[in-house]
């Protein structure tokens, strides 16, 4: 439909996503612990899709493919040492030129502000140099929203000026960091409402102010300041601004509201973090699994303990029960919180009118381990912890229900750009789900496929690729080690079973379908993929 069609006939789009938030820590997903009420009654009224997976299990990458509707081979944001390329067309870009007030308010990771010290270094001249402005790739740098810097002097700020188009959003109002960190707008707005700059500017190590915890791990504690100030709070307080603000002017919008949570450091503020105890824990059903037909690099991550870390990032294993259960505890706080302010913005919606003329999206961008198969976190694991995610669309205009047709990240761009009968752009590589939403019996995919890749140095063990290919019936693995992963989804959801030497033939249909899949989303021109009927 041609950009200048009358945008005041269609809805609104509130877009929800969480950072690290696994697909079974909802209660609509049957986990009767954490309590999410308010995501619970948007399931009831939506479309819920249990058989969620992203694009790939890591932050920047899946999040470039959630505005872009490519793959992150094709986006180029293969990890997170990178930024999306500033001229990159998003759906977001789509639906402002249809007229929609569009803003991100939260966490974008959009660009490497925070990852920059995965950023590997090389004295060798650059494969390719872009076009832009000095600075455009520096937007998401802290320190350029902080009064001065750590020894008092003024901060320079970068060269390029705050855009009045970010990726396709004209307001953004971003949080940059995890935890107890605040960092960006998100900073800015806590000291405007009293918060103290050092409570606020903590280091991401064992040495943090914190009002109490840090035990057994320093990555589960009480912040040093109260939920007013939290990263969740700010996300629903910004949120609420722009929705009124886009209301009053009588425009239809496209708001993500993107909290950092729960991804670690687990720091529920105040009441939040007495939630739960971690002694009522159950640790998960996998947590003595040892992996047996796993890869080698997967053994040696299991080994390692959250004492080993070399960051406050890094690859660990779930050594210990006691550390599993304070981690799960405090992450089902951060998510009951999080649910809390979803409640407050889905009231805002109501109170200005709205709720019957707004799409409610509702996802993650990863998932996390949380002790499955003894791992904990994140990277490099391709386990259902981690690529499966929590998803819920709610269109006022369709009936609810629950479906087990696959989705995948990558397809909600398309969806929603047909939801909103705006059109797509060259090069999308998504499938719309409108058909399941219409009937949650329907399919249009036969299969998803993960990428993931790692640009650093690592021991010869590791892989530096990873794809995975997940059918309604299987999950395949292939490694750049020459090691495979082969399950049997529905009888073996736990995956503690490799399937991939005793069951030469199903591996080698796997196989095959897996480089078809991958030859169909390779970076060409436009298209329905081979992975969608």
């Amino acid at each position: 439909m041609p950009d200048d069609t009358s945008s005041s006939k269609r809805p609104n789009v509130l877009f929800i996503i969480t950072d690290q938030h696994r697909a079974d820590h909802v209660g609509f997903m049957d986990n009767n612990v954490v309590q999410t009420p308010n995501l619970d009654a948007l399931a009831a009224r939506g479309t819920v899709f249990e058989r969620a997976w992203v694009s790939n299990p890591v932050c920047m990458p899946n999040r470039s493919t959630l505005v872009t509707g490519r793959m992150p081979s094709s986006h180029g944001v293969i990890t997170n040492d990178r930024s999306l390329d500033w001229g990159v067309n998003t759906y977001v870009r789509r639906f402002r030129a249809a007229g929609y007030r569009t803003g991100l308010l939260g966490k974008s990771h959009l660009q490497n502000g925070i990852s920059r010290l995965t950023s590997r270094d090389s004295e060798l001249e650059r494969a390719a140099s872009d076009p832009w402005p000095d600075g455009w790739n520096e937007l998401e740098f802290a320190e350029h929203y902080l009064p001065q810097d750590g020894l008092g002097h003024d901060v320079e700020h970068s060269t390029f000026d705050w855009p009045d188009d970010f990726y396709g959003f004209d307001t953004a109002e971003l949080s940059l960091n995890h935890g107890a960190a605040v960092e960006g707008h998100h900073y800015q707005w806590a000291i405007e409402r009293g918060a103290r700059h050092d409570d606020l500017v903590v280091p991401q190590t064992a040495d943090n102010p914190k009002a109490r915890g840090g035990d057994p791990w320093w990555q589960v504690y009480d912040p040093p300041y109260g939920e007013e100030f939290h990263s969740s709070s700010f996300v629903a307080d910004r949120t609420i601004d722009f929705i009124e603000g886009a209301a009053a002017e009588g425009s239809p919008w496209l708001a993500w509201a993107s909290f950092p949570d729960p991804h670690h450091p687990f720091t529920p503020p105040g009441q939040w973090y007495d939630r739960h105890d971690p002694d009522d824990i159950e640790l998960p059903a996998t947590f003595d699994d040892p992996m047996d037909g796993a890869p080698g690099f997967l053994k040696w991550i299991q080994q390692r303990s959250v004492h080993d870390m070399g960051n406050w990032v890094d690859l660990i294993g779930a050594t210990s029960p006691e550390v599993t259960r304070a981690a799960i505890a405090a992450n089902y706080g951060t998510i009951e919180m999080i649910d809390d302010r979803i409640g407050q913005i889905l009231a805002a919606i109501e109170r200005l009118g709205q709720t019957d003329d707004t799409i409610v999206v509702f996802t993650a961008d990863h998932g996390d381990m949380m002790g499955d198969h003894h791992l904990l976190l994140k990277g490099m694991m391709h386990y259902r912890g981690c690529t499966q995610v929590p998803m819920v669309i709610a269109d006022p205009r369709r009936s609810p229900g629950r479906t087990t047709s696959l989705i995948s990240s990558v397809d909600l761009p398309s969806t929603l750009l047909e939801m909103c009968d705006i059109d797509r752009y060259h090069g999308m590589q998504g499938v719309s789900q409108l058909p399941v939403l219409d009937d949650p019996t329907a399919s249009v995919r036969d299969a998803v496929l993960i990428e993931d890749d790692i640009d650093m140095a690592l021991p010869p063990m590791f892989p530096t690729s990873i794809r995975t290919l997940i059918t309604p019936t299987h999950r395949y693995s292939r490694y750049t080690t020459g090691e495979d992963q082969l399950y049997e989804l529905g009888t073996d959801d736990d995956e503690r079973t490799n399937l991939s030497d005793t069951h030469p033939e199903l591996r080698a249909e796997m196989t095959v379908q897996l480089a078809d899949t991958m030859m169909a989303h390779a970076n060409k021109a436009g298209g329905v993929f081979a992975s969608a009927k």
